[in-house]
Parts: C-alpha cells; structure tokens; sequence
C-alpha cells in the first residue's frame, strides 16, 4: 500500500524534469523590478522580479553576472532572459538569468531619490543638526514593531551591555500604508511623553525596499528632525538605506547595531574603572612618595640642623632695613629743609606788602562790578520796583484793581491803590 506514496525528492525531481523538458520554460523573457537584492561574495546575485501582483526569486551565476555594464539596484526595472527552474532542497520555482537589461527605475526608487534631493536641499541632511548621543543614558525609547526580531534583539543587547539603562517602547506599525503615519505619530509621542527619554530608536528588521518604505516618507523624515530626543535610525540590514537613516543623528546598519551605540558594555566600563583604579592608586603613592622625598629633604637641609643661622639672617636683613630706613628719613628732613630755605628766600615773604596790595587792587575791581549790578544804582536812573504783599510784582497779572501796594524808588517808597490795570 505504501508503494502509491513518493517521497519528497521524488516528487520534487519529478516537477524538476517537468520543468526542464518544457520547452517553454526553457528561455524564457520576462520584466520586471528588481527587489531583495543581494549580491554575494562570490559574485552572484540573489534578487526577485516583480511587478504589481506577483514575484519570482532569480539568481543569476557569477559567470553571467560579470557580463553586466552596471550594477543592478533595488527597485531598478529590468528585462530579465533565463531559465525557470526548480530548486531541489526548497521545492521552490525560480529564475536562472543569463542575462538582464536595465529598463530603467523602479517608481519606488524614483520617489525616494525625489524625497532624498528636496531634503538634502533643504539642509535636514546638514551635519550641523545632528544632535550627540549622550554616553550613559538613564532612559532610552524604542519605536518599532512590538513582536519580531527587532525588539527582541534591541531589548537583549541593551539589557547585557547596559543592565542600567530603562527601556519604553512605543509600539508602532512598520510595514504597510498606515505605518508611515504611525511612526511619525510615535514620535511625537514620544517627544512628549515624560519619560525624560535620553536617546530614541526608531527602526524595524530587514525586508525588501517596498517593506522598508515606511521610513522613507516625508512626514517620518520631518518629525525625525523636528525630535528634540536624539535618534538613532536602525533600518534593515547593513546596505539598506533610508531616508530615515540620513536624517537621523545616527545610523545603526541593524537593530542590535542601534543597540550597541546607544548604550555602553558595562564589561569596557567596569574594565575602564578597573584600570583608572590601578593610574589613581598608582599617581597617589606618585605624589605620597614625592612629599616624603620633600621632607626628607627639609629634614637634611642644613637650615633645620642649624636653625641659628636663619636666625643670623634675618637679623642682618632687619640691620639692613633699618639703615634704609634711616637714610630715607635723612633724606625727607634734608627735603623739608631745602624748601623751607627757599620760602624763606621767597620775594613776598620778604616783601608782605606786595602782596596786601595786589589784594587790595583785587578787591577794588570787584566793588567797582557790584556797584554796576547794584539795583539801587538801577533805582537811580529813574527806575522803581512795585510790591504787594511784600512780594515784587513782575507782571500785571500779579495785581487786581482796588489791591494796595508800594512803589519803591531811589530816595523812598510810595504807597499807592490800582484804580486801573491797562497794557
């Protein structure tokens, strides 16, 4: 009964040669766009040939691959000529290009090399902006998809190289037509949480350009640069690239490469410690032993073992201060002695009568002033001051009719009532 049973490989071998005596699947000519492509250090090539509905794995050999007069890109559109045949240890169906022809770029690609021209102009690129990634951070925020490899690989690393550091995660969609909102909407969320966030990451793990293409969208892009947190970008594999990565204030080529630059190993720190330990013990015994060797070079010095000789010395420097000082008051009497000579000499001293008359010459002319702005001199020209009150009255609006007041003139005051005011 089991004889009706095949096997796997039977089956599979079976499809194989179905496949290979097919004449149609023989050569075969398709276009497409190019996706998930990796290019092996061997020399050959590992892609998928897509359009809107469907995909189909290619490989294409290093001897074939040599050929090409440029390098196939993702989302580049091509005409692709090979063989379709079956992969025996996965079953799997796949082209075998002989040879492939670029018929120009993906729309994907297109719009993202757009995107990347307008912002670079735009100075979100600049290295100006980038924001430092603090050494040790207390609380670090991590946007990406909460289940898969990207979490998980994040959360473990952080957690063996930097056990101290707390982690939030804000979960968010990262493939898809909604996921470009929703990350930009996470970090928002996360600038404004209080959280007190140190350094963010924001990615997700490996996929083609299509599946990557979340983090290529304007409004991703423009919260990543407005984010007063420092982000790291950790998007894909290594050779993928995003426009999150080129604005972001760091690139990490993985999730755990995000990881392991937001956070120090704590082995380099304790190990650090360790050895600034050992310099800090090393520089104090330095210092101890220099102080001893500097006492002990006090203790020798032949001022202590003869302290009667700084005595001496400094009973000749006081000797010497005094005989200074002494020649400078010598020197000030000598002075004092000169000048009072001179003034002695001095013509007016000899002659004091000179100088009384130059004062009184002085004192003349200024008599002969106050006598021109005297006002009874003014009152002696004809002229008269006019009160009220005891106060001088210096316009008309001073006085009212029937209000008494003095006239004062040169030889007298005269009383007087306003019958009349006029101008």
């Amino acid at each position: 009964m089991d004889e009706k049973y095949l096997t796997v490989t039977a089956l599979t071998r079976y499809l194989k040669y179905k496949f290979e005596s097919d004449n149609n699947l023989r050569q075969v000519f398709i276009k497409g766009e190019i996706s998930n492509f990796k290019a092996h250090s061997t020399g050959h090539f590992y892609f998928s040939i897509k359009d809107e509905q469907s995909r189909i794995n290619a490989i294409m050999f290093s001897t074939n691959t040599k050929k090409l007069d440029f390098i196939p890109k993702e989302g580049m559109k091509v005409l692709v000529a090979g063989s379709i045949r079956i992969y025996e240890a996965t079953g799997n169906y796949q082209i075998y290009v002989e040879d492939l022809i670029e018929d120009g770029v993906g729309s994907l690609y297109i719009a993202f090399e757009k995107l990347k021209e307008k912002l670079q102009k735009e100075g979100l690129f600049d290295l100006k902006y980038k924001k430092p990634i603090p050494k040790y951070p207390s609380n670090i925020g991590i946007i990406t998809a909460p289940t898969g490899a990207a979490i998980r690989d994040i959360l473990s690393t952080i957690k063996r190289r930097y056990p101290l550091a707390n982690t939030y995660l804000f979960p968010a969609l990262v493939q898809g037509d909604a996921s470009a909102l929703d990350i930009a909407k996470k970090i928002r969320q996360a600038n404004e949480s209080l959280f007190n966030l140190d350094v963010l990451i924001v990615g997700r793990g490996g996929g083609s350009f299509e599946d990557l293409n979340s983090f290529n969208d304007e409004n991703v892009a423009r919260e990543i640069f407005k984010s007063n947190i420092p982000i790291i970008s950790a998007v894909g594999h290594e050779v993928d690239y995003t426009i999150a990565d080129f604005v972001a204030d760091l690139r990490a080529p993985t999730p755990t490469g995000a990881a392991e630059l937001a956070v120090p190993n704590m082995i380099d720190l304790k190990h650090n410690l360790k050895q600034y330990n050992i310099r800090l013990n090393e520089a104090i015994m330095k210092k101890i032993n220099l102080k001893k060797l500097y006492l002990d070079s006090i203790k020798n010095s032949f001022v202590i073992k003869n302290p009667m000789i700084m005595y001496d010395n400094k009973k000749q420097k006081l000797d010497l201060i005094l005989e200074k000082l002494n020649q400078i008051i010598l020197n000030k009497v000598d002075k004092q002695k000169e000048y009072l000579i001179s003034l002695k000499k001095n013509y007016i001293l000899n002659n004091p009568e000179i100088l009384y008359k130059n004062y009184q010459i002085k004192l003349v002319n200024l008599m002969e002033k106050l006598e021109i702005v005297s006002p009874l001199n003014t009152l002696k020209r004809g002229y008269s001051l006019t009160y009220k009150d005891n106060i001088l009255v210096k316009s008309i609006k001073d006085v009212k009719i029937k209000e008494n007041i003095k006239i004062k003139m040169a030889d007298g005051i005269i009383s007087a009532s306003i019958n009349e005011i006029g101008e």
